[in-house]
């Protein structure tokens, strides 16, 4: 994990939780948002993703990116500071399980179109198959078909991402089922998500994630603060988009209610 720490009147710490086949080098611009908002941030690579190159795209279990939240959440406890937990897409996924299987201390959650759903998900039979090759052949790999183009209508990221070696483009069997299976988790298990401050921001537009099923999870909180806010016309990475600056300044309004 790496820590950047603002040089401001500090605020807090955001543990940011990067989403599928990306890594921590894709968000340099959001960390410079939250370190000049006054906020420290707390940022690793997902097993399987970005610099951990070890079985990369697969996971044996999701409780592996759990417990990997949890270290970090560790980290920045060291702060002795408020804690905020950011996660994107996979990563909001991420999240959301951990938060509602471990006890954390946080002052607030926010989540950037949070992988609750699939917009396009595979077909029926290709479903059955990766049941049947969970079980003989878990580690077999497939490619993710995250055509770059879904993502962002930001063609300087795009652009970045094209000659980006650390992207992982190809996923395993078993990675696959333990997102259908942590998704499903996600939707059961409203009633143990945390009753803090809870802040969604969707692509109107969104290509990969289903914005049905995170408004549908969204309704579903019983919390006593949470904000649905959807973007018309943005795509999936709604902090990549040309319009990043006022999503931006919309999340920092939000999280300024409490600092």
């Amino acid at each position: 994990m790496w820590k950047w720490e603002t040089e401001d009147e500090v605020k807090g710490v955001v543990i940011m939780v990067h989403g599928a086949g990306e890594y921590h080098g894709r968000y340099e611009w959001l960390i410079q948002q939250f370190n000049a908002a006054g906020f420290h941030v707390v940022m690793g690579d997902l097993p399987g993703q970005g610099t951990t190159t070890r079985r990369r795209g697969h996971i044996d279990s999701f409780d592996e990116y759990i417990r990997t939240i949890e270290e970090w959440i560790t980290e920045a406890d060291r702060y002795s500071l408020p804690v905020i937990l950011f996660g994107h897409s996979m990563g909001g996924l991420a999240a959301i399980r951990a938060a509602t299987q471990k006890n954390f201390n946080l002052k607030g959650i926010i989540l950037s179109s949070p992988c609750l759903g699939i917009a396009s998900p595979p077909k029926k039979g290709i479903e059955t198959l990766s049941r049947v090759l969970n079980r003989v052949a878990p580690s077999i790999k497939f490619s993710a078909n995250l055509d770059p183009v879904n993502k962002t209508r930001n063609e300087q990221v795009l652009l970045r991402d094209a000659s980006d070696p650390l992207l992982v483009e190809k996923v395993s069997v078993r990675w696959y089922r333990e997102l259908v299976s942590a998704m499903k988790q996600a939707h059961q298990e409203t009633d143990r998500f945390p009753n803090v401050p809870l802040l969604v921001i969707q692509g109107g537009d969104d290509r990969i994630v289903d914005k049905r099923e995170v408004r549908s999870w969204f309704n579903r909180l019983e919390l006593h603060d949470k904000m649905y806010k959807e973007y018309p016309g943005l795509y999936h990475e709604v902090l990549n988009e040309p319009e990043r600056d006022d999503v931006f300044k919309f999340m920092k309004s939000y999280i300024n209610l409490y600092f």
